[in-house]
């Protein structure tokens, strides 16, 4: 008999600790989820909304297969080794996690077994330790991690497999007022299917088309990232999908399609960062020589998480945020550069928020892409500001975004709605009188900005 011990992946299918536990010869496997208040207090209650429902999900599916989810409460460190006596096992497998809360978790856990353990890398296709440290960029990342091999899918458990057990301990599910997206790896599947099916062919073309986003919101990008954070599909069956597609076409499809597996590249560098650096969700990444002069101003922080910056794009991101507990990676960024620039509040808040708020939050990603933003990470750019007028023009140059997400600005035309926070005051109070002013001054604040970042990195003359 062995245990094993569900962490991050909430799922049967392509889980390589699950693989590997029902591979050994020491009988069948004992599946654990153990709900650690070290770790569930990292979650946003959005987050733990989706995943408590995955949790439900998965018992039912080892249900299915005339096993059950054993589910504790308490520390694992205690719960563990008392499981693993209950059941006479003579090992615990689990899947490696990289987050500096889950680290120490799986360090006591290891201390307290008087069993043997082993854990497995599943949540990346590359294992980290065989990586450089440090790579000056993410391009130089990306040629050495491209060249890896990647695993093929790993194999599900048979019922014969699995432990003869039941478990009656309930798995509450923690309120929401938001609409979650179906929280099962047949739903993952369903979005992995229908986006290959069309949508990842057109990706590079689409993918910042903000007109589309609204529109066909689950056909110009994956919506994956709720899956692939809360543990309901494996990476290996989401590439050896995106490969399948590549390897079908050619031209400019094939050239979308290599668009979509950089950024699960993206997604493979920032666990890079996060497993080399554990830090990265408090302490920058590349500190730059003098201290940046972080204004903090709360009312500034408020307005931003309301969506009343008076900036459109800004806002309509932190609408959408608060109504989906999702943001599309283009406003994604914006709303971030305007946070840590324009206003220059420092990015653990942001992040923070973001952590809170996102269904899709994901330790390594939330945290390197704040932080590559903000100018203190990977960025191969010093100092980069998004500017939110021209971005409005670029991704949204009708605004169909804003009038979803920003219902005061319905009636204002495209041209002024995209030269918004730069109209007079009076012009805008007689097109949106419900829509509040610029909480700043776009070039005055873009302006202190630049000054500010070349300051602490010691180009300030």
């Amino acid at each position: 008999m062995n245990l094993f011990w569900h962490r991050r992946d909430r799922r049967l299918a392509d889980n390589c600790g699950l693989a590997a536990a029902a591979s050994r010869d020491d009988g069948p496997v004992v599946p654990v989820f153990v709900i650690d208040p070290i770790v569930t207090a990292t979650l946003g209650e959005r987050k733990r909304a989706f995943v408590d429902r995955a949790l439900r999900t998965l018992r039912e599916q080892y249900r299915d297969r005339g096993s059950d989810l054993v589910v504790r409460t308490g520390s694992a460190a205690e719960v563990l080794p008392s499981l693993s006596a209950a059941y006479d096992a003579d090992h615990v497998v689990s899947n490696e996690c990289f987050e500096p809360t889950r680290r120490e978790q799986a360090r006591a856990v290891e201390s307290a077994l008087n069993v043997g353990s082993s854990s497995h890398v599943d949540s990346v296709l590359v294992d980290p330790t065989t990586l450089e440290s440090r790579y000056p960029t993410y391009s130089q990342f990306h040629a050495d991690w491209q060249r890896r091999p990647k695993p093929e899918p790993a194999a599900e458990p048979t019922a014969e497999d699995l432990a003869s057990i039941s478990d009656d301990e309930p798995i509450s599910v923690t309120d929401t007022a938001i609409d979650l997206p179906e929280a099962s790896t047949a739903a993952a599947r369903d979005r992995l299917d229908a986006f290959c099916a069309s949508g990842i062919t057109q990706y590079k073309d689409r993918r910042d088309d903000l007109e589309a986003a609204v529109a066909e919101p689950t056909d110009a990008v994956s919506r994956l990232s709720p899956h692939l954070a809360g543990g309901t599909i494996g990476i290996r069956e989401v590439w050896a999908a995106v490969t399948d597609v590549f390897e079908s076409v050619d031209g400019r499809e094939r050239r979308n399609v290599e668009k979509y597996g950089s950024e699960l590249s993206w997604r493979e560098w920032n666990y890079l960062l996060l497993y080399e650096f554990p830090e990265l969700a408090s302490e920058n990444y590349n500190d730059p020589p003098n201290e940046i002069a972080w204004r903090n101003d709360d009312a500034e922080l408020a307005a931003w998480k309301r969506g009343e910056t008076g900036y459109p794009l800004v806002d309509a991101g932190m609408r959408q945020l608060e109504r989906e507990g999702y943001v599309h990676n283009r406003p994604r960024q914006v709303v971030a550069s305007f946070l840590t620039k324009h206003l220059l509040i420092d990015w653990r808040i942001g992040a923070a928020h973001f952590r809170d708020r996102l269904v899709d939050h994901d330790p390594a990603t939330n945290a390197g892409s704040w932080q590559w933003i903000a100018s203190t990470g990977t960025d191969s750019v010093d100092v980069r500001i998004f500017d939110p007028v021209a971005q409005l023009a670029k991704y949204d140059d009708e605004g169909a975004f804003i009038r979803e997400y920003v219902p005061e600005l319905e009636s204002v035309p495209a041209d002024q709605l995209i030269e918004w926070p730069t109209l007079p005051a009076d012009v805008r109070a007689d097109l949106a009188p419900d829509y509040p002013d610029p909480i700043v001054d776009r070039n005055a604040a873009y302006g202190r900005a630049q000054r500010v970042f070349e300051a602490a990195l010691g180009n300030g003359g």
